[in-house]
Order: C-alpha cells, then structure tokens, then sequence
C-alpha cells in the first residue's frame, strides 16, 4: 500500500502496496543510465533518513502501546484502516494513471492544464470521500477488524478510527502534488516529506509519555478521551505535515496550481478508463486483505490478556521490518526506472522496454536475495535492533512472522517490476487475473491456518499465505509479459538468480555457525558481553546485543555473498555496487 508512513498494515494480494512505494515518476522520458542512478540515490537517501525516524516512530510506539496487546491492537486497525482505504479507493488509480498521462500531457505542452484539473478533481473527491468514511468508522472498524467480537477493543478502535480517518485526505493530498513534483523531476520534496511526519508524531508521542507519565493502559476500558485524541490525533497531525510540506515545494517546481474544474480535451477519458481496472483489482486484493486481518483480530481475541500472541499489530510491525530493504533499495530503483519504462512503452519500443525491465530486476534480485537470508537468519537480533522497546515476551513470535514474511522477498520485488510494466502500457486489465490468483492463495492459506492450527500461529500463517501469493503473483505476471512484449529476457533472470542463491547459500552456511558459536560460547549473552553493560538499562543493553549480533553475523553473510558472486562472475554486481555507493556518498554530504 503506497507511501512511506512507517507502519505498514500489510499488502494487498496481487498488489504492490502503496504504501511501500514511493514516487510512481521521474525527470524527463529520455532519462539516462547516470540519471536513474542518481535518482535512485536521491529517492534512497530520502527514503533512508525516513525510514531511520520511522523506526524511532515505532519503539516510542510499542513503548506507549506494546506489540501484542488489546489496545495495540485496536489502534492498529484505526491508524491502518485510512491508508487501507487510500489504497482500495485512489493510491492504485495514481499509480497506474498518473504517470503516463503526465509524460504525454506534458509532451504535447497541456502538462499544466492537466495539472491543474487533475489536482482540483482530486481534492475534491478526496473531500467528499474523507467526510462519508468518517462518518462510517463504526462499521468500517468492524468490516476490517471484527475478530472473535471481543467488545471493548472494538469500541476502543472506533474512538481510535474518528482521530484518524482524516488521513485519507491529507495520504491523496501528499501523493497528488508528490507525484507531479516528480513528473517536473523535483525528486527531492516527496521523499525528504515523510521525515517531517514522523518528527510530528514522536513529538506528539513523547507529549503522551510526558502526559500521563507512563504507557497507555492495555485494558481498553482505561483509555481516557484525551488519551485517545492525543495519539490518534497526533497521529493524523503527522500526516497533514507530511502534506503540507509540498504545497510550498511545487511553487519552486514551476507548477502554479490553481482551481480549475472540467475535464474535457485533456486525456482523462483513457486516463480513467485504466482506473477502473486498477480499481478492480484492488477491490478483489481486499478481500484477502480483510481475510488477513480478521484472522489476525481473532488471534489476540482468543488470548486476551496472554503476552506474546502475534496479533493485528505483530502483524503491522513484521510488515514494516518486511518492507525495510524493499523501500530503500528496490522501491527507489525500479521508481527511477518507471519513466524510461513509460516513454519506451509510449513509443511501443518492446525490445527497449524488455531490456530496461530484466536489467532492473536482476540488479534488484541480487539484493533481495541477500536481504531474504539475513532477515531469516537474524530474525530475532534484526527484531530486537529495530524494535527495541518490544518486550521479552513477543520477541519471538514477531520474529517468526517476520520469517514468514522475509521468504517471501525476492518473489515480491519482482512482481513489483512488472507490474510497473504493466502500468508502462496502462494496461491494468491483465492484472485482474493476477489479483484473483494470489487473493485465493491468501484466503485459503489464511483460513486454512486458523481452522487447523492453535491460534498463537494465525498470524504467521496469514503471513507465509501472503509470501506464497507473492511467488504466484510473479509466475503470473512474468507469464503475462512474455506473452504481451516477447522475449524479456527470462533467461538471464534466471541465471542471475540461479547464482545469487548458490551465493546465498554458501554465505548462510558461514554465518550460521558463526551466530551459533557466539551465542554458544557467550560472547554475546548474559554470560559475555551483557556482562559489561550491566549498568545500562535492560532494554538498551539487550538492543546492544542484538546490534552486535546483526553487525557481525550480518557482515560476515554480507562478505562471503560477494565474494561468491565475484568468484561466478555476476555482472549485475558492480551495477549493484554502484547504486549503494551513490546512497552512501549523498548521506555523507547530508
């Protein structure tokens, strides 16, 4: 689901979340290979800095909340529900429209009065949209979290949901004016704007701690009306920044917006026309997603008041780990990619189109494959690094769905890709059979866990479901493309990825006698290096650990996985290299 607020509900089947992609546009159509570089470091830098103050955004989160508890799981489900219905009802539309027709709106010189009546037409509804489902919080919060039914979190989510449904307007807000920044090749506002909602929200947190002088209460009958107006609303106060911000960076970018109604002579018809197909197919998506979350509400119902069972938030926050090298890395090269991908797929340049695609997917794949292993082996430290405040008794089960999750990585980043292709052609049709093909695989695997398996393993279940949709969602849609553009250069995909797993193979079977051996001789346990950070707080010094623990096991995996690459001559490598190398030097100067 689209844009990088930090806390992730979860994919929808058969759909690139939007929530985990950035800009859907790019500088000019004829951009070159050094520009999609240096717009991937851009976006990657951005997208950084964001995600590193969205993790602080989360420990003061689980600090106030917890991860498994009856109010995290009801502000999960408000606080998720607006960026759900953003992605059901608008986020897809964009995506699949707004970036064509704003390269041709701007080839035949109407790229203006497009604009202008683009934006107009999308406030308002946005308006319009924002006021109806406020209105319907009470029965939304029951279609999208209704669980085994228990009472008080229910009426503690809809409290939650008045707060923070506005988000919708202002989430449609922030990628209507962000994506057409993009299309003026302003990267820079769109990226960098997520930093100042995640700065809101902590402040606001931090307020709630200051307030009350501890964490919010897990029975939900102990939430106080200011409570709950404080962190949801602040929550949604994070958002509108988020927002805000681009308002003054259009003016810089040459855009003048100004009200403007009507549609006729600009393109819209064809425009909407492929909205409606990407409305279908996020509306069959939904279903599994309203699968996943329903199961997972019911989890937590069926152990109210037990410690450690993944619930509705275990779910948001192994999403959220999930998506980490997704965002940084994938997410902002196949974005700097889409605008070539668009003027080839205008001009109806198969072959171009088809090299620009397998270049960017083997590229991608050599990192996914590596981030897979290191998110499966280091599981537990990875979760404790990231979220430190998390308590002793759900380490373990986040960290399983986030296994679930991870397995399910390369699959995902390269279905990501072509369904860029697919919106290259505004062809949103042929995604329809996709969505329906992985919205199965979600639901049956998703209900299949709950009737035969203990409720403490639901949401782990629901989560390897959407791992395999996401495989499924590949074949299909690797299939789809070969039928539609040709050849696509499946062979060198395939060996690229043939390589990077012998590559990763050999590189887990180093680091998992390394991380064993340090556990085992207690070099970094109670008996070794906690033994030195006696004086720090639990929480810290566990996270030090944990740190440790990710650096060097990490580092090893990470070492020996290129160095196996070199050793098989992977060329892709140094295509790799040179992108992390962009990222790094753009922080250095930050």
């Amino acid at each position: 689901m689209l844009p990088p607020p930090a806390r992730l509900p979860g994919a929808v089947p058969g759909v690139v979340p939007a929530e985990a992609e950035e800009p859907a546009s790019g500088p000019q159509p004829g951009t070159s290979g050094g520009s999609v570089r240096a717009g991937a470091a851009i976006m990657a830098v951005g997208t950084a800095v964001s995600r590193v103050l969205g993790q602080a955004r989360t420990v003061v989160l689980v600090w106030i909340i917890g991860a498994t508890g009856i109010a995290a799981d009801a502000f999960s489900v408000a606080n998720a529900l607006p960026s759900v219905l953003y992605n059901l009802l608008i986020s897809g539309a964009l995506a699949a429209v707004l970036v064509p027709q704003v390269v041709r709106a701007y080839k035949r010189n109407a790229g203006q009065e497009y604009v202008n009546r683009l934006l107009t037409f999308g406030f308002v509804v946005l308006g319009v949209l924002t006021l109806v489902l406020t209105a319907a919080v009470p029965v939304l919060i029951r279609v999208y979290g209704q669980g085994d039914g228990n009472p008080d979190r229910i009426a503690l989510a809809v409290a939650f949901g008045f707060w923070t449904m506005p988000q919708l307007f202002f989430y449609g807000m922030y990628a209507l004016i962000g994506q057409v920044l993009n299309a003026r090749g302003s990267f820079g506002p769109y990226m960098w704007a997520p930093v100042a909602n995640n700065v809101v929200a902590i402040t606001t947190m931090l307020v709630f701690i200051w307030q009350y002088q501890a964490w919010g209460a897990d029975a939900p009958a102990a939430w106080t009306s200011s409570q709950v107006m404080l962190l949801a609303g602040g929550a949604t106060l994070g958002i509108v920044a988020q927002a805000l911000v681009l308002v003054p960076a259009m003016r810089r970018a040459g855009v003048q917006y100004r009200f403007r109604w009507g549609f006729r002579g600009v393109g819209l018809r064809a425009a909407g026309r492929v909205a409606v197909w990407t409305f279908v197919t996020l509306g069959i998506g939904m279903v599994g997603t309203i699968a996943v979350s329903q199961v997972a509400a019911a989890a937590r119902d069926a152990y109210p008041g037990v410690p450690g069972v993944a619930g509705r938030y275990t779910y948001e926050l192994a999403f959220m780990i999930f998506m980490l090298p997704h965002s940084l890395v994938t997410v902002s090269l196949l974005t700097a990619l889409f605008p070539r991908l668009s003027a080839q797929a205008a001009d109806r340049a198969h072959k171009d189109v088809a090299h620009t695609f397998s270049a960017g997917v083997r590229v991608v794949g050599l990192f996914t494959v590596l981030a897979a292993s290191l998110g499966v082996l280091l599981a537990g430290p990875l979760t404790r690094a990231v979220v430190p405040s998390i308590g002793v008794h759900d380490i373990d089960a986040l960290s399983r769905v986030v296994i679930a999750f991870m397995v399910g990585l390369p699959a995902f980043a390269v279905w990501s890709a072509c369904q860029r292709v697919y919106y290259a052609y505004e062809d949103a049709r042929s995604l329809v059979p996709i969505a329906i093909g992985a919205v199965a695989v979600v639901v049956l695997g998703t209900l299949g866990v709950w009737r035969l398996v203990s409720p403490h393993l639901w949401v782990f279940g629901a989560a390897l479901s959407m791992s395999a949709s996401y495989v499924l969602s590949m074949v299909m849609a690797l299939t789809g493309l070969k039928v539609r553009i040709g050849a696509i250069g499946g062979g060198a995909m395939l060996r690229t990825y043939m390589r990077a797993t012998l590559a990763a193979i050999a590189a887990v079977a180093v680091g998992w006698p390394v991380l064993y051996g340090l556990r085992l001789v207690g070099k970094v346990d109670s008996t070794g290096l906690s033994a030195y950070l006696d004086g720090m707080p639990w929480t810290l010094s566990r996270w030090v650990v944990s740190l440790v623990l990710c650096l060097v096991v990490g580092g090893t995996v990470t070492a020996v996985y290129l160095g196996v690459l070199r050793l098989l001559r992977v060329r892709e490598l140094d295509l790799l290299l040179g992108s992390v190398r962009n990222v790094v030097t753009r922080l250095r100067r930050r």
